[in-house]
């Protein structure tokens, strides 16, 4: 199981550090995954990190702006957002799964956490 915390109410410019506990012991082989949906909108790709933590991967909106990490001594994976806009405003849901290293599509994720409100104010 997955949950994710760490959403809130921000201003523009501001950060804040989404996390996604996972239970179980053997989050270490699960690639991981952010991703996010906006009111109206589909579910889309932000950020994905491969299951030893070298390699990353990031939807062109974000990148230099988010960055994903995960712990897998604490079992947790993280999302760090900086500089956030009124349009980063979304749920935000993790992801894992064992098949695919760094998957941008959320069908090829087999666990989801339920998701954290981010809202950006301008």
């Amino acid at each position: 199981q997955l949950q994710a915390s760490g959403g809130g109410l921000v201003q523009a410019g501001g950060s804040l550090r989404l996390s996604c506990a996972a239970s179980g012991r053997t989050f270490g082989l699960y690639a991981m995954g952010w991703f996010r949906q906006a009111p109206g909108k589909e579910r889309e790709f932000v950020a994905a990190i491969r299951w030893k933590g070298d390699t990353t991967r990031y939807a062109d909106s974000v990148k230099g702006q988010f960055t994903i990490s995960r712990d897998d001594a604490e079992n947790t994976g993280y999302l760090s957002m900086n500089s956030l806009k009124p349009e980063d405003t979304a749920v935000y849901y993790c992801a894992a799964d064992r098949r695919y290293p760094m998957s941008n599509m959320p069908t090829e994720y087999d666990y989801w956490g339920q998701g954290t409100l981010v809202t950006v104010s301008s």
